[in-house]
Parts: C-alpha cells; sequence; structure tokens
C-alpha cells in the first residue's frame, strides 16, 4: 500500500451471539462482516436482501437489454389514427386514448401474471434437464465415440498429408506464377 492512501479497516466480530454482555451502553448491534456502499451503490440501496445475495440479479430498469423485442412498443398513435378530414371529438380522442393506455398496460399485467411465472418455471426446468442431460449424457458419449474413433482419425490425417496435401501445393505453387495488374483506362 502507498503512503499517503486511506485505507479502511473492516472489523469482522466472530463472538458467539447468545453473548450476554452484547452491549452494555443499549446501542444496536452493528453488523460489522457488511462492507458500507459505496457513493454509487447508494442509489440503489433499496433492493432487497434476497437480490443483493443472488447471483442472478435480475435487470430491474433495463428488462430488454439486446433489443429483442423492439417491435412491441406499440402507442395509440401506431394504432389509431385520424386523418386531418374526419375528425371525431376531442373528449372522445382523449378517453380513447387513455382507455387504450390503461387496457393495455393492465391486461398486460394480468396476463403476465398468470402466464410468467408457469413459463418461467418451465423453461428453467426444460433448461435444467437439457444441461443435465448434456452434460452427463451428450458430453460423455462423445468423449467416447472419440476415443474409439482415434485410430480414424489418425488415418485421415495421413490421407490428408500423403495425397491431399502434396496436390493442393502443387497446384498452389503452379497458380502462384501468374499475376494480376489491375489498371484504369
Amino acid at each position: 500500500m502507498m503512503k499517503g492512501e486511506d485505507s479502511e479497516e473492516v472489523e469482522i466480530d466472530l463472538r458467539d451471539s447468545s453473548e450476554s454482555d452484547e452491549f452494555d451502553n443499549g446501542e444496536e448491534p452493528q453488523t460489522l462482516w457488511r462492507a458500507p456502499p459505496a457513493l454509487e451503490d447508494e442509489e440503489n440501496i433499496h433492493t432487497s436482501t434476497l437480490v443483493e445475495i443472488s447471483d442472478t440479479k435480475p435487470l430491474l430498469n433495463v428488462r430488454d437489454p439486446r433489443g429483442i423485442n423492439d417491435c412491441l412498443k406499440v402507442t395509440f398513435e401506431d394504432v389509431i389514427a385520424e386523418p386531418v378530414s374526419v375528425r371525431s371529438g376531442d373528449r372522445v380522442w382523449i378517453w380513447s386514448n387513455a382507455l387504450f393506455e390503461v387496457s393495455r398496460v393492465w391486461i398486460y399485467r394480468i396476463v403476465t401474471v398468470l402466464l410468467a411465472i408457469p413459463t418461467s418455471i418451465i423453461s428453467g426446468l426444460l433448461f435444467a434437464i437439457l444441461s443435465c442431460f448434456h452434460i452427463w449424457m451428450v458430453g460423455p458419449c462423445i468423449q467416447c465415440m472419440f476415443i474409439g474413433t482415434r485410430w480414424l482419425q489418425s488415418l485421415w490425417n495421413i490421407v490428408l498429408d500423403i495425397i491431399v496435401r502434396p496436390f493442393l501445393t502443387s497446384a498452389g505453387r503452379c497458380c502462384g506464377g501468374f499475376s494480376i495488374h489491375l489498371a484504369k483506362e
């Protein structure tokens, strides 16, 4: 550590929590194992403890970081549009816009509650089964096949070295004598 740098020491309390001489002055015990949040982390301090511990922390603000569903950004003006020559009343237009937005949002939320949780459980189960099958069945079978066909790999390398490589090397040297010059006229 260089001189002049500020360093914070973190103290870890390894005492048993059942000890009776905890704090004589009546203060609440402070968790010493948790480092204080950095300045940029203070704005995200409202997240739950489960999300802080999890290594699969979901993106709460950016839910489509790769732009997979850009085609679903539908607004009222994308669906309903009145030409200048034919117009409904202003109140009808305002109420239609409000009802469109409210119904779109709430129906999406209701359908999401009904379908998202079962779909995510089924997808997680499917990917877990496929991962397990690939790790414990497909991978070992492929390795056994490679071990069993090692002689075929050696034979193929010999065929390539004896027949194919000399032929292609000769063709390359024959064609290497040609030169093409491009000139603008």
